[in-house]
């Protein structure tokens, strides 16, 4: 029984030291590059660049790219000023079958359609280990100026979730 409860605790350990993404927080620093991936040209991407304007974040499984396109529709719609709002698409490359460059070929079509937004690459789930997000999904995060996180939420947005959204956004703006 004793040997039973510390395999338990063992098999927690990972999820109880990890940081979890929630409202109100500022997650740790986090640097993209190399093997770990990084922007589409290849150099690093780092989580401190996530300060100075209101940010949303989408980590986005290729495999689940279409579930919230109605919430990609809805902020370009909101015509947010570039000076103060800024967008990153988080690519889980590790999260699909698809093999990579067929994935940047994707991206480089969105880059079209959303000219202004980041695109970064996680080729190892760094995100998912060290914040906490969901894997294998779509998750939302929108981080104030000064990097807290003030939305999230992973899985498909409801209309409300998006109206939510859309106010913190303002409202932090």
């Amino acid at each position: 029984m004793k040997s039973l409860l510390i395999s338990f605790l063992l098999l927690c350990l990972p999820v109880l030291t990890s940081a979890q993404v929630a409202v109100g927080v500022v997650l740790p620093k986090v640097d993209l590059s190399g093997d770990n991936g990084g922007r589409l040209n290849g150099q690093l991407w780092s989580s401190s660049e996530i300060t100075g304007k209101v940010y949303t974040m989408m980590y986005v499984d290729p495999d689940e790219k279409g579930i919230n396109e109605h919430v990609e529709q809805a902020l370009k719609a909101e015509n947010f000023p570039r000076d103060k709002y800024g967008s990153i698409a988080m690519i889980n490359m590790d999260a699909s079958w698809k093999p990579n460059a067929v994935i940047k070929m994707v991206i480089d079509g969105k880059q079209k359609d959303f000219p202004h937004t980041i695109y970064v690459m996680d080729k190892d789930k760094i995100l998912v280990k060290k914040w906490g997000l969901a894997d294998d999904n779509y998750h939302v995060i929108t981080f104030d100026k000064t990097g807290k996180v003030i939305f999230q939420k992973a899985g498909k947005l409801t209309d409300s979730d998006v109206k939510k959204l859309i106010e913190a956004i303002k409202t932090n703006l």
